[in-house]
């Protein structure tokens, strides 16, 4: 008996899965777009983004184009033969990754079979009124079937596929009971159960060790959701990296002069609004001001937000003790209802932007009698 032929790891083709591929939803949106200039000159054709079709945003996010590689052509295909409507082209960001997306509504026949075979195969549950999760399901078996597909019709290069987060997990523990012969990478950016510990009024780190997982989870009705998650996580074909830093794209400010200009550009908007928000009390000096920012979801500790502002108490208590001259002017800046901005910020920002016009007016007609006085100059 002989041994399968080894794929080309060196050679290999890349897919990131994603539920907000080309469909901006929240911060995985931010997190593939960011990256996606560096991954596609590092990979080029190679490298393919799959997610969920969202018609809307694909008709100006996607140029759709016909695919070159034959393993992808005779994938696609096949899958169209059988019902599953697909959108394949160009995701029209930063490098214009190639993008395949499915259109999840063709397939949700068949969603109660999958239901029952993801129980039967990974144990995994699902409630019939949860929608994100049924579309989690249909979406996971889709990516299922296309990686089985296109293995098949692939047989030099080793394939890669990267999945983000639980909505984008369900393929994962398929993958390994099918033995579809993909490396599978699973990245959480912040776990479900740890999202809710964190929303509530617990002392998550110091009881980290004690909390029986399955038990919170149910009791916050989201067990079967964690269930995605945690076979996901164990379905992966490598032990986790542990917390890996967001990366920054230090290409765009490589021209430090222009970077440069743009920072005090917008510095002197922030100036501007802080003298229009601070009118009646600009008792600072702005030359001698730092501005700190946090921002984020409208999640008042999953986001930091009570750290933020208890690191502040202690930073003015500091520079207090210190008789610093300094001021510090920190934004929080969360999306959340409001009524109306306040009459009293409208009022300051509108003085500002009157005294702004009225010395600019007064700079153009004295700088045009200066201009005619020099003109006129004789010696």
């Amino acid at each position: 008996m002989t041994d399968a032929p080894r794929r080309d790891i060196k050679n290999h083709v890349l897919f990131e899965i994603a539920t907000e591929v080309a469909n901006r939803v929240g911060g995985i949106y931010s997190v593939l777009k960011s990256k996606a200039q560096v991954t596609t000159a590092e990979y080029g054709s190679t490298y393919t983004l799959l997610g969920p079709l969202n018609r809307a945003s694909a008709a100006v996010e996607v140029e759709e184009i016909e695919p070159k590689d034959p393993a992808m052509i005779k994938t696609i295909k096949s899958m169209n033969e059988r019902g599953v409507v697909t959108l394949y082209g160009r995701w029209l960001i930063d490098g214009a990754p190639r993008v395949l997306l499915f259109d999840t509504k063709t397939a949700y026949h068949k969603l109660d079979e999958w239901k029952g075979d993801l129980w039967s195969t990974a144990g995994i549950p699902s409630p019939p009124d949860d929608g994100e999760t049924n579309e989690a399901i249909v979406f996971g078996y889709l990516i299922a079937w296309f990686l089985g597909e296109y293995v098949f019709h692939e047989k030099d290069r080793a394939v890669v596929a990267q999945f983000h987060e639980w909505l984008a997990g369900v393929a994962l523990p398929l993958c390994k009971k099918r033995r579809i012969d993909v490396t599978a990478i699973f990245t959480t950016h912040a776990t479900l159960l740890g999202r809710y510990l964190c929303a509530g009024s617990v002392d998550f780190y110091n009881n980290l060790q004690y909390f029986d997982c399955d038990a919170e989870a149910g009791k916050r009705g989201i067990y079967h959701r964690y269930c995605i998650e945690r076979g996901a996580a164990h379905s992966a074909d490598r032990k986790p990296d542990g917390v890996l830093p967001n990366g920054l794209n230090v290409k765009k400010f490589s021209a430090t002069h222009e970077f440069q200009n743009l920072h005090q550009q917008a510095k002197l908007k922030i100036n501007d609004f802080v003298r229009g928000h601070f009118y009646g009390q600009n008792d600072f000096d702005l030359d001698k001001t730092l501005y700190l920012f946090t921002a984020g979801r409208y999640e008042y500790r999953n986001k930091g937000v009570d750290m933020f502002i208890e690191s502040l108490a202690r930073l003015n208590h500091q520079m207090k003790s210190a008789g610093s001259d300094m001021t510090v002017v920190a934004f929080i800046i969360m999306p959340a209802q409001t009524q109306s901005l306040t009459v009293e910020a409208l009022k300051g920002q509108a003085v500002i932007k009157s005294l702004h016009d009225t010395v600019k007016s007064i700079e153009e007609e004295i700088g045009k009698k200066i201009f005619e006085r020099a003109l006129a100059w004789h010696e």
